[in-house]
């Protein structure tokens, strides 16, 4: 198990020469033109720690420039530490949870939480499935629950995020929030993530009906 108190989840130097052994192993690599190993490391105290400037295009950057931590003002030690929570837990990790871990505001930490999910997203989009393979899709609605069970409305599924989510037997998931699951949002997913050659297993609600016919 990884040690949370390790300096590069606490100390804002350690996290950031984390960070460019990963990115930058050849040394500093231009975000802007491309430019590799020309750059100078910048100093003194009017600069600050990290920031370095191409000799081909004279623009200046850190790290962060080009990543999911940019224009961010919370300290790059505690990106790193989301960043690692996120990618080790099992069960996912919550906002809240984020919050009280890493001793910032909710806001910031669902606003971490959504830029980290979307650095994650696998950047194969081919379609999921094919010729003599299965792919099942349902839905459900995350959210507090109000009101009395089972009633509709305000009281029922109107106040919560509706998740949409494929699975490829032996493959793998994609996940989408849509604002309510009707034929009219899950049909354009269908076609633009499902192989038409695919066999669809759903439930027997009835959004699904028209899906599986134009899948």
């Amino acid at each position: 198990m990884t040690d949370l108190t390790a300096p590069i989840f606490t100390d804002e130097t350690a996290a950031r020469k984390h960070l460019e052994a990963i990115r930058w192993p050849d040394g500093p690599v231009c975000p802007y033109c491309g430019t590799i190993e020309a750059s100078t490391e910048l100093g003194g105290e009017s600069a600050g720690e990290g920031w370095y400037q191409c000799k081909a295009c004279r623009k200046k950057y850190t790290v962060r420039v080009g990543s999911v931590y940019e224009r961010s003002h919370i300290p790059l030690h505690k990106w790193v530490l989301a960043t690692h929570l996120m990618a080790a837990s099992k069960n996912g990790i919550s906002g809240h949870q984020l919050h009280r871990m890493l001793g910032i505001t909710y806001k910031s930490a669902w606003f971490m939480a959504h830029r980290i999910r979307e650095a994650m997203k696998p950047a194969d989009k081919e379609p999921m499935g094919g010729s003599g393979k299965i792919v099942e899709a349902d839905e459900t609605y995350i959210g507090r629950k109000s009101g009395k069970a089972g009633r509709k409305g305000k009281s029922g599924y109107n106040h919560k995020i509706a998740v949409f989510t494929f699975v490829e037997r032996g493959g793998k998931a994609r996940s989408f929030h849509v604002d309510r699951a009707t034929v009219a949002n899950v049909l354009p997913l269908m076609r633009a993530n499902v192989d038409r050659e695919t066999a669809i297993m759903t439930d027997e609600a009835g959004i699904y009906s028209p899906c599986s016919s134009a899948a």
